[in-house]
């Protein structure tokens, strides 16, 4: 069978790079893609966002399955355009509809959902520009550090968290009043910090059934010990060593079985996958957030770990038999270090030469800001370039694989984070 899939990062190389193992593709294209699926698939360049440019893709091409990587086309509701379009009605679509993905383009309906169905979370208030004053009232009843979150989509960098009460304020009508991040600040999510340990928890749904994926534990800041400024990740590391048998049946009863079910009561149909950001205060999981698709860099350690044929999993979700499945897993642990761009995540230069990505061995390389140039070299095109993923019988030694190939990676400005599981 002919499969598309829609995005440009590592998520999408290393989902790319599950399907090209099965028997059952015929031809994999991505779109826009990167360097590195143009390896293992053919790239069209075409916008996530480009409804009618990835329709005339589908037909063109006799593409049966759409795995759509990025949140942004799932929230602008590209599951619905095939559904309501009498010519793609039968394409499958990997990735809930517009009004379950509202679960991760709106902080409030999440936390809305969240409360409706009794799923552990932070308590929270949220507020617009209209009622500031009451926002800077709520701040003062909360202990810092305080939470603010953008409620819409802001790239991974709409969470703020400052431990002054007067900064708190300030950035609240930053975001509010002088739309810090445009229209995804317009409401403002202000929630209780949490302290513990954060994790993440991918839950695959056919809508009525689920399977959970590998759990994984990503690191979001720049700098080293989890200082400076957020980043979309800068490596990750799975299986979590902290989640225990017991901790993991916490998740599941308390936190995805109602969350699938929850979906289900809200009539909100979703196939596709459930990223769950969790929290392990003391000794239990709270939910952060949802995301409505992988995450990335976690997609980059969990995929490598499923052992059963992507494909044979991705139609058993689009048809409604997820149950009738078996999910095979690696036992090993996997690991995986971004190379970014120097700068990142604030202003960087694109265009910059790679290097020595042929020297890399006995590790996997997922090329997630990627371009070839017309000669064949491969350019840094984003913020976060090259993920190295290796597994290991622990994440130790994982790290240490993936430590000694991304060292083979040179270009201009990179730079990496040495310091993973330092907190495990």
């Amino acid at each position: 069978m002919n499969i598309l899939v829609l995005g440009s990062g590592g998520r999408e190389h290393a989902i790319a790079h599950k399907i090209s193992q099965s028997p059952k593709v015929d031809k994999l294209i991505v779109a826009p893609g990167n360097a590195g699926t143009s390896n293992i698939a053919t790239n069209k360049d075409i916008g996530v966002n480009n409804f009618q440019g990835i329709k005339e893709l589908v037909l063109t091409e006799n593409v049966e399955l759409v795995v759509v990587g990025p949140e942004d086309p799932l929230v602008n509701g590209i599951h619905d355009f095939f559904l309501d379009d009498p010519e793609l009605r039968n394409v499958s679509v990997i990735g809930p509809q517009k009004a379950a993905a509202t679960l991760e383009g709106s902080k409030e309906f999440a936390k809305e959902f969240m409360q409706r169905h009794q799923i552990p979370t932070a308590t929270y208030q949220s507020f617009i520009a209209d009622n500031l004053d009451e926002g800077y009232t709520f701040l003062e009843t909360l202990e810092p550090p305080y939470v603010l979150k953008a409620d819409g989509l802001a790239a991974g960098k709409g969470v703020l968290i400052l431990h002054d009460l007067q900064e708190a304020k300030k950035e609240l009508k930053s975001m509010l009043v002088d739309s810090k991040f445009g229209d995804a600040s317009a409401t403002v999510v202000i929630e209780e910090f949490l302290d513990g340990i954060e994790l993440s928890c991918f839950v695959l749904t056919d809508g009525t059934n689920y399977k959970i994926l590998p759990t994984a534990k990503d690191y979001k800041r720049i700098g080293e010990g989890d200082t400076g400024l957020n980043t979309g990740g800068m490596g990750a590391i799975s299986p979590v060593p902290f989640v225990d048998e017991s901790f993991m049946q916490k998740i599941e009863q308390r936190i995805v079985n109602p969350t699938v079910e929850g979906l289900k009561k809200d009539n909100l149909p979703y196939v596709g996958f459930i990223f769950i950001g969790l929290i392990k205060v003391g000794d239990n999981p709270k939910v952060i957030e949802y995301n409505v698709r992988m995450g990335d860099p976690e997609t980059e350690v969990v995929m490598p770990r499923i052992k059963s044929d992507l494909v044979d999993v991705l139609l058993a979700m689009a048809q409604g038999n997820l149950n009738k499945i078996e999910l095979e897993i690696d036992d090993r642990a996997a690991t995986t270090v971004m190379a970014v761009s120097g700068g990142y995540p604030e202003a960087y230069q694109k265009g910059k030469e790679i290097s020595g990505i042929d020297e890399i061995k006995d590790s996997l390389v997922f090329h997630a800001g990627t371009k070839q140039d017309e000669n064949g070299k491969v350019l840094t095109n984003g913020g976060r370039v090259i993920a190295i993923t290796s597994f290991g019988n622990d994440y130790k030694e994982a790290l240490k694989k993936s430590y000694q190939n991304i060292e083979k990676l040179r270009f201009d400005g990179m730079y990496y984070r040495k310091d993973l599981g330092f907190d495990l």
